[in-house]
């Protein structure tokens, strides 16, 4: 997925080629989904004679500053690149313009052509991404709502650590949100949280002040390394847990460590536990349990957990109470479907009343336990029944053999 270097890189590729130039030619596609807030024929006759500026980033955020406005604006989602025609700019995976392929491709959203022929063209395949066209995009949401871009902006080390201190969320979710700080996403959390050896679910709060300096050290430095190789992931340090954190559970290591993968901040999260450890109170609670990555469907990726939830806590008291209720070790609300009343009654033959594996479910219904009570009632009766049969039967034996035999005569 695009994030703050590869969107970076789209904007001094902008940067080198473009400016000073005027836009001859526009097509903006037919996409509503994507071109946000304005039609496509009133998007193109907006661009005409313009001429491009500069080009401004912050966050995953880029628009083009013309000599008046509105200006485009393109949030880039999770599969939106920038091409410019004859000019290599990094391709990041899922971008999906290649070297053989039309141009402009039929995933292009916006297309302009320069006065000296050169060409751009913002596409999106997956259509996550937003293309707007605003007057002043700093002013108004999305760019408005983010916190410091983290290469433009940065904290200091001081500023950092105190805004830590008062956060009471996981870490891996607060370096995703990006009212906190702009322009990091799944992988650089996930880069950042290993290179400075800090577990994803720790509380943000409960992290020391050298831990929050190595950690403002390694977001600098990541993303710095990033930005210089133009986000090139092949040049990314072979060091990075990067080129190993999309392998399959078990098949994943990186300096011959085993990376174990959670869900923190409602991502798929990427972590090596050897040296990613809970420290504090959390570390004597049970930590999350690693999880096998679920299957991907053809074209998706694990940074889409769009609908997953996060289970990392988010302050040290519901860590807590999510200790206490798997102590209990029943099913909370919401569970899945009961047994059929036959099994049930089956089980319930159990004498200390567990369920099939063992577990004793704490909050069965009262209906599921006047179930079992006339099931075993049943059984009772029966084997009442056959045990009245069976002395009758016995007595009876017993009458007969007792009779004297007639003599003969």
């Amino acid at each position: 997925m695009p994030e703050l270097p590869e969107v970076e890189a789209a904007r001094r590729a902008i940067e080198e080629n473009c400016l000073g130039k005027a836009i001859k030619k526009a097509i903006i596609a037919n996409d509503s989904k994507v071109i946000e807030g304005v039609s496509a024929s009133d998007f193109e006759a907006s661009l005409l004679g313009k001429t491009i500026v500069s080009a401004h980033r912050k966050g995953k955020n880029l628009w083009l500053q013309l000599d008046s406005p509105p200006f485009p604006t393109f949030q880039f989602g999770m599969a939106g690149a920038i091409y410019i025609k004859g000019v290599a700019v990094t391709k990041y995976k899922r971008s999906v313009v290649k070297d053989d392929d039309e141009w402009p491709s039929k995933y292009s959203k916006f297309f302009v052509e320069l006065d000296d022929g050169l060409e751009l063209s913002f596409t999106d395949k997956r259509r996550f991404a937003r293309v707007r066209l605003l007057k002043d995009p700093t002013s108004v949401p999305p760019i408005s709502e983010l916190g410091p871009d983290a290469l433009f902006e940065p904290m200091t080390v001081d500023e950092f650590t105190e805004s830590l201190s008062k956060k009471k969320t996981a870490i891996k979710a607060l370096l995703l949100d990006q009212s906190f700080i702009s322009g990091i996403g799944n992988w650089i959390a996930d880069e950042v949280l290993y290179q400075a050896r800090i577990h994803p679910l720790q509380i943000s709060s409960s992290l020391s002040k050298e831990s929050c300096a190595t950690l403002h050290k390694c977001i600098k430095e990541v993303i710095e390394k990033a930005v210089e190789v133009g986000a090139d992931s092949s040049q990314f340090p072979s060091s990075w847990i990067f080129h190993s954190r999309e392998k399959k559970p078990g098949k994943a290591f990186v300096d011959g460590k085993k990376i174990d993968f959670i869900n923190a901040g409602g991502r798929t999260s990427a972590y090596v536990p050897e040296l990613q450890k809970l420290s504090g109170t959390q570390a004597a609670k049970t930590g999350a349990k690693p999880r096998k990555q679920a299957s991907k469907r053809k074209g998706e990726d694990e940074d889409n957990d769009e609908d997953g939830k996060s289970d990392e806590p988010t302050s040290e008291e519901e860590e807590t109470a999510k200790g206490a209720k798997s102590k209990k070790g029943g099913n909370p609300k919401g569970r899945g479907k009961k047994p059929p009343l036959k099994r049930r009654s089956e089980e319930s033959d159990d004498e200390n009343g567990g369920s099939e594996d063992g577990s004793n479910e704490d909050d069965e219904d009262e209906d599921d336990e006047d179930a079992k009570k006339k099931a075993r009632n049943v059984r009772n009766n029966k084997s009442k029944q056959a045990k009245t049969s069976n002395t009758t039967k016995r007595a009876v034996n017993n009458q007969n053999s007792k009779k004297p035999k007639k003599k003969a005569k």
